[in-house]
């Protein structure tokens, strides 16, 4: 299964839930992000939490959604938008026939201050996302009926620290 996480800038949010789903499904699933309008560079807040956390930071990349609609571009089967909307974020929207889903989470990139205070953003939302794709992973959704899983995927969408 292909799972896709999206947002405007893909330099925080996407490439933190990209990161927590290649850790936790031990290859169950393929987790790729991109973004609407990328800003081409990964927040250095997110270079210094996928470092601490043993990622190599050099594989994460700010890239176009585009490159998941091009010729040869891997099928997605879920896209997973994780912009805030209730701050007035705009989020990409995924064409294509995959399931979508929305789990929205505040920006830890609009949070201004020291590394510390920045870095304890990244913290909290890569907790809230360890918390998400764990419940996800914790479903058969590769037995799934569709229906059934587009529901379980909206409920974990409104887990604690939604935006």
């Amino acid at each position: 299964m292909n799972i896709l996480i999206l947002c405007t800038g893909n330099s925080a949010r996407s490439i933190l839930g990209e990161a927590v789903f290649r850790h936790l499904s031990k290859g169950r699933v393929n987790a790729f992000s991109a973004g609407s309008k990328p800003k081409g560079v990964p927040h250095p807040g997110a270079l210094r939490l996928l470092e601490r956390r043993g990622f190599d930071p050099d594989t994460f990349r700010s890239k176009s959604w585009n490159e998941f609609t091009a010729p040869g571009a891997p099928n997605i089967d879920i896209a997973i938008t994780v912009c805030g909307n209730a701050a007035g974020e705009a989020c990409p929207v995924f064409m294509g026939a995959p399931i979508k889903a929305h789990w929205g989470l505040p920006d830890p990139a609009d949070v201004e201050g020291s590394d510390d205070v920045v870095d304890a953003a990244f913290e909290a939302t890569w907790t809230a996302l360890e918390t998400r794709v764990r419940t996800f992973l914790a479903l058969p959704f590769e037995t799934m009926d569709k229906r059934f899983l587009v529901d379980h995927l909206g409920q974990i969408g409104r887990m604690e620290g939604a935006a």
